[in-house]
């Protein structure tokens, strides 16, 4: 008996694996880079998955394999890139998932948007950008000012401008003209103050909210992701309410089962989504969860993809500490060489480690976005403000170094 995933995230293989085998199935990794997955790999023990190396993006290929796999159950995809792909590739093989249509749904933020607004869930509309639209002015009127102009299927906070006026407005479309999309332009209002995600689990319709992750970001006019912490300690008459509004959130786009990383700020006037990505979150999100929870949350991926109740909506978690983590990003963009400090965190607080993500010789040509980051700083303490405290510490004893890129001078200059 096996599940099938479609890539993954750069963290959480290993904890997949184990739930696979927990619940008496064998995990087969579709990859075009087994490489991509070096860290977990090299913490399991030989023979642990089946790997399968792959044109992930080619749709007949992969359903090709697929189907020539004995005893398979289920298909897993907990990346936004190839969640497409996966929804294709469920529907073929007649699997357990999600429609589509709700999917391409997730994954159009303008068409979120407009749905939320159809449902009184959200105070803005989406505006459409691109040479058959109103004229600007008419943009502006929808939208108002500050505007968010952004990519429909963008990821990690790339092809994302805040625009405060008109002149703004202007450069920020002269750039974006630039700029290769995954999606369609469009803005969207700007919607002020901090922002959190929603851990959540959706069965039948119904939806658990697992926690909340803090979500530090840059300063403006960036939307660089910097610090999570979770979970985050809200009041319980503002965790319910938060949970019945994710609920009619979730519901209003059709969601009907799996984890889903809602991005959302809290503003004067209550929360607005920012986006729903229809996964577990990313980075070390989904790490966090199994440690603060403490118990293996992707037995609850396994379990949705073989279209099984997932057993976490209905248990009482042990717990475990809060954690924290800090994306660490260089001074400057080059050629990614090493960091130092690791021996440091040692005598620190909090159990701190490091997560490489990028491997030495990697360029990193892009700081204003989590393209640029080259690891994670991770820490634990009893609640998610200490651990947050405790991460930001070994954070900053440690420096993520770069050489100056061969070549044009162009090259070295950061940013995008």
């Amino acid at each position: 008996m096996t599940v099938a995933c479609l890539e993954s995230l750069t963290f959480g293989l290993g904890h997949l694996v184990r739930a696979a085998g927990t619940l008496g199935e064998r995990l087969l990794l579709l990859t075009r880079d087994p490489s991509y997955y070096t860290y977990e790999l090299e913490r399991l023990p030989e023979g642990s998955l089946d790997i399968v190396e792959t044109d992930t993006f080619d749709v007949e290929r992969a359903a090709g394999l697929l189907n020539q796999i004995p005893g398979l159950r289920g298909l897993i995809s907990s990346t936004d890139t190839w969640t497409l792909v996966a929804a294709e590739l469920t529907e073929r093989l007649a699997l357990p998932g999600l429609a589509p249509s709700v999917l391409r749904t997730t994954r159009d933020k303008a068409a979120v948007r407009n749905r939320l607004y159809e449902a009184g869930l959200t105070r803005g509309r989406a505006a459409a950008v691109g040479p058959d639209t109103e004229p600007r002015e008419s943009l502006l009127k929808e939208t108002g000012l500050p505007a968010v102009l952004k990519d429909t299927a963008g990821t990690g906070s790339q092809n994302v401008w805040l625009v405060r006026d008109e002149t703004e407005l202007e450069a920020a479309l002269d750039e974006a003209a630039g700029r290769e999309l995954k999606g369609r332009l469009f803005t969207e209002p700007y919607f002020s103050g901090p922002v959190y995600s929603a851990e959540t689990l959706t069965w039948a319709g119904r939806t658990r909210l697992l926690g909340v992750s803090s979500r530090l970001m840059s300063a403006e006019p960036h939307f660089r992701e910097e610090i999570t912490a979770f979970p985050v300690a809200f009041p319980e008459a503002s965790r319910a309410s938060l949970e019945r509004w994710l609920d009619e959130v979730l519901a209003a786009v059709g969601y009907t089962d799996r984890f889903a990383h809602v991005e959302f700020v809290l503003t004067a006037d209550g929360p607005e989504v920012v986006e729903i990505n229809p996964r577990i979150g990313g980075a070390l999100v989904g790490e966090g969860l199994c440690r603060a929870l403490g118990v293996n949350v992707y037995e609850a991926m396994v379990e949705t993809a073989l279209g099984r109740r997932p057993r976490l909506m209905d248990a009482d978690p042990p717990g475990g500490p809060a954690v924290a983590f800090v994306l660490g990003y260089p001074a400057e963009s080059g050629v990614f060489t090493g960091v130092a400090g690791l021996d440091r965190l040692a005598d620190m607080p909090g159990a701190p480690a490091w997560y490489p993500v990028k491997r030495a010789g990697d360029p990193v040509e892009h700081l204003t976005d989590s393209r640029g980051y080259a690891g994670i700083v991770y820490a634990e303490a009893e609640t998610a403000e200490l651990a947050t405290h405790r991460a930001v510490a070994a954070a900053n004893a440690l420096r993520v170094l770069t050489e100056p890129f061969p070549g044009p001078a162009d090259r070295r200059a950061s940013g995008g």
